[in-house]
């Protein structure tokens, strides 16, 4: 039998209180989504002016660092015609994002789920998201 970890409310909770801190920090509203180890959404936030567009691609990101166990920004740089994972991008319904700016959530070496963020740039949104995620260590001792 396997047994695994996931992500409880309070701890998505933690994860998008450092992600909205580091997104006024920078002056960007973001779009925050937080998901458990498959990927499967826990909370959302759209911060006020958060572009609508960014909605679902918050949640196609968390969704891919969850499920997908790396970093979108991985998958944007092998993702490439002439790469073995060109396409990838079109699989899971859609959902599968190759935008920098989701990244799973590890504890103890185990992915416990996934955060996703948009509305920035891509190099924005990946900051915003591994702010969140150091502030998610702070405030839980957790180690990745």
């Amino acid at each position: 039998m396997l047994t695994s970890k996931r992500l409880s409310i309070e701890e998505a909770e933690i994860l998008m209180r450092g992600a909205a801190d580091e997104a006024r920090r920078m002056g960007i509203p973001m779009c925050i989504a937080v998901t458990d180890d498959s990927g499967q959404l826990i909370r959302f936030d759209r911060m006020d002016g958060g572009k609508i567009s960014s909605i679902s691609i918050a949640i196609d990101k968390a969704f891919t660092g969850a499920a997908a166990r790396k970093g979108t920004h991985v998958y944007n740089q092998l993702c490439v015609p002439g790469e073995p994972t060109f396409g990838i991008h079109v699989t899971n319904g859609g959902h599968f994002c190759v935008i920098g700016g989701g990244l799973p959530v590890t504890v103890d070496g185990q992915v416990v789920g996934g955060i996703g963020i948009s509305s920035g740039t891509a190099i924005e949104d990946q900051a915003c998201a591994e702010a969140a995620l150091n502030h998610f260590r702070e405030q839980t001792g957790y180690r990745p």
